[in-house]
């Protein structure tokens, strides 16, 4: 059984595309994840994409590990709660974290 997670996508004021998560990541449901990944930065490969994780209530490492191939590209919106995780995984030392 999945884990309830969904997206929305967007831009942001700087015209970058948004991917925003809601709801728990984990290894049910982290190949959709990847592929929302995938999608949202198809709509602007020469752009950065922003995830924004702010309602994302929980992040394993099923889900941290499809983040990585996107360092390159991601800039990663977060709570303070999960920021640490993301400097503990090392993403914070590849990419742009900002709570």
């Amino acid at each position: 059984m999945s884990t309830d997670l969904t997206f929305t996508t967007g831009r942001h004021p700087d015209g970058a595309v948004v991917l925003a998560a809601r709801g728990e990541i984990d290894m049910s449901n982290a190949a959709a994840f990847a592929a929302a990944l995938n999608d949202a930065h198809e709509q602007d490969r020469a752009g950065t994409l922003v995830v924004d994780l702010t309602a994302v209530e929980y992040l394993d490492s099923a889900g941290l590990s499809a983040l990585f191939p996107h360092v390159d590209h991601v800039r990663l919106i977060v709570t303070p709660l999960l920021a640490p995780v993301l400097t503990v995984v090392g993403l914070s030392d590849l990419t742009t974290v900002a709570g």
